[in-house]
């Protein structure tokens, strides 16, 4: 059995604190977690917003494509009993290298401007490099930040297992490949394994499949109740 798999709390603690706010993030660090995922993307005037659908109808009190809304709009929604949607740098100053973050690229063209929010945190607020980590179902944009430095961690975000199953991870140079419970099953982790790979498992809310994929080896779960990790 796997006992030090990492413990990711799932867009902060969102099974108790509206997603990808600041205090699920602070709620997620108290329930004792080794990382917490957080989803980027860009709004109309260019800043990198944390939030994961591509509308803000859904978990918000406003309406609109996140690209197509401005900063200001956007700041003026309610997330749910008060919280408001934060940028990149405010989630970060908050977190305070104090564990991984796992960024989740969403939407278009957002790699560059992550990556320099991401390298002025280590240049000059003296982020560990290796608290990063950044991950995307979009793998062209993971394959830009490989560009930019090839040695930034990132995840290849999957929703099915590929035929070759973790070579794609591989020949992009991944740190690790992550996921969906859905399709997880031994030969794919055993593959990822012989191939250097770690494996992040999302998303997980259930005690018995915890124990489970913690039996099977993975190297790290996403789950909406950290607490259960």
């Amino acid at each position: 059995m796997n006992s030090s798999y990492i413990k990711i709390g799932h867009r902060g603690a969102k099974g108790y604190i509206a997603e990808n706010t600041i205090e699920s993030f602070k709620k997620a660090i108290e329930l004792g977690v080794d990382a917490i995922e957080i989803d980027v993307q860009l709004c109309k005037t260019g800043e990198l917003v944390v939030f994961h659908d591509n509308r803000v109808d859904r978990l918000t009190n406003g309406s609109g494509l996140v690209a197509e809304l401005d900063f200001e709009y956007l700041r003026s929604l309610d997330v749910g009993k008060g919280n408001n949607i934060p940028t990149l740098e405010e989630t970060l100053d908050f977190i305070d290298n104090r564990l991984l973050v796992n960024i989740e690229l969403k939407g278009i063209g957002p790699s560059k401007v992550t990556y320099d929010i991401i390298d002025f945190y280590i240049r000059n607020k003296y982020w560990d490099k290796n608290n990063f980590l950044i991950s995307s179902f979009n793998h062209i944009e993971l394959a830009n930040i490989k560009k930019i430095d090839p040695e930034i961690k990132i995840g290849t975000l999957l929703s099915c297992i590929p035929s070759d199953y973790a070579a794609i991870a591989e020949r992009m140079n991944a740190y690790s490949i992550n996921l969906s419970i859905e399709f997880i099953n031994q030969d794919f982790i055993d593959d990822a394994h012989k191939r250097g790979l770690k494996v992040f498992v999302y998303t997980v809310n259930y005690r018995e499949d915890i124990a489970i994929l913690k039996s099977m080896g993975v190297d790290g779960i996403f789950s909406d109740f950290p607490d259960r990790l």
